[in-house]
């Protein structure tokens, strides 16, 4: 997660105001672009993590009771730092639902404000509408992981994965809800023996032209290996 030893053991929780109070007094966020938004909810997504780290550190979670059985301050515990973490921990996601919300605005705004400038033809093709698609979905669609492995055999085999190919959309997951993969883990589990479709994109960066695939995924667990897909990604 980026943190040294000393770091987790003695970790330094910012105290200043956190970016859903910024949002609200009106400040610089409010007039952020949606990139510079996205951005933002990476920083946030990267802090949880280390306070997440933090907690981990002390054999605690968010839910886990500080005191004994008859309420006194447990002592193998550093009270303070737990409280002070899991109080940061509460803001920024509080921050997060409300960058949340500003991309999805953001989004339906960027969609508008296209539609408004390129309005439909009359005779519409089945092509153009495919391009105007993507132009609508471009932030969306951006790859948010890369398949590193994919065992023989395996539902991904099957479902015609490849080393390389990079992830648009995993379900309804996609570039900005994936929560460094966490929300894909979510959909292979509950999609067990039912078609999930994934978008990639192949032989991008390779010297090849890139080609868009749309593939059917069903995760399982008995066909003979480990996990659901027998595969592996990594965050783009």
């Amino acid at each position: 997660m980026g943190l040294h030893m000393d770091d987790i053991h003695t970790p330094t929780v910012p105290s200043g105001p956190t970016t859903g109070q910024r949002l609200a007094n009106g400040g610089s966020n409010e007039k952020r672009s949606l990139l510079e938004l996205i951005d933002e909810k990476t920083r946030v997504e990267e802090e949880l993590s280390a306070l997440g780290s933090v907690l981990d550190s002390h054999g605690v979670n968010m839910n886990t009771s500080l005191t004994t059985f008859d309420g006194y301050p447990r002592d193998d515990l550093d009270i303070a730092q737990i409280r002070t973490t899991r109080a940061r921990i509460i803001h920024l996601r509080n921050d997060y639902k409300a960058l949340m919300s500003k991309i999805e605005l953001g989004l339906h705004e960027h969609h508008a404000a296209y539609q408004a400038s390129n309005p439909p033809p009359s005779s519409s093709s089945s092509q153009a509408a495919g391009s105007s698609g993507n132009a609508d979905q471009g932030l969306i669609d951006t790859p948010f992981a890369k398949v590193n492995s994919v065992v023989d055999g395996s539902p991904a085999d099957q479902a015609g994965l490849k080393i390389g190919d990079r992830i648009r959309r995993f379900g309804n997951v996609n570039w900005i809800n994936h929560e460094k993969l966490s929300k894909v883990a979510e959909t292979v589990q509950r999609n067990q023996g039912r078609i999930v479709v994934v978008r990639v994109v192949r032989g991008a960066g390779s010297g090849q032209t890139p080609e868009e695939l749309t593939l059917n995924l069903t995760p399982r667990s008995n066909w003979g290996g480990r996990g659901l897909l027998g595969c592996h990604l990594l965050p783009t």
